[in-house]
């Protein structure tokens, strides 16, 4: 059983083109500011994992995507958060900064670009690796 006290976030990994797509996240967040993060939020109650990956990436960057099948690329577990991150390949429309409040800035990162951003979590610079491999 989940427990209530815990966290649950959906992440996309956007890959294209050798390169992934990173936010910034404002300076005054709650959690994990002023760091390179993957879109994605927190699932909202009786929410799946890949239905919250799909209203994060339009309401944050205003691009739709299939649900993603399978499982995420990685689960990170912390004390407060259980995080999926799931590799996205193919959405539609033009990605752009849909949510200012939350990010103030994005790009898109080679693996080596992101590996000397002050990204999120240390296992980052692994996943993007290996799913740009």
């Amino acid at each position: 059983m989940d427990d209530p006290l815990r966290h649950q976030v959906a992440c996309g990994l956007l890959a294209r083109h050798g390169q992934v797509l990173l936010v910034h996240r404002s300076p005054d967040k709650r959690w994990f500011p002023n760091v390179w993060d993957f879109p994605g939020g927190h699932l909202e109650l009786g929410e799946t994992s890949s239905a919250a990956l799909v209203r994060e990436l339009r309401e944050e960057l205003g691009i739709e995507i299939a649900p993603p099948e399978g499982t995420p690329l990685l689960t990170l577990q912390t004390r407060n958060a259980s995080i999926e991150i799931w590799k996205v390949i193919d959405w539609a429309g033009v990605v752009h900064n849909a949510a200012p409040e939350e990010h103030d800035a994005f790009g898109w990162f080679s693996p080596q670009e992101a590996r000397s951003l002050a990204l999120a979590d240390s296992a980052y610079p692994a996943l993007i690796y290996r799913a740009l491999s």
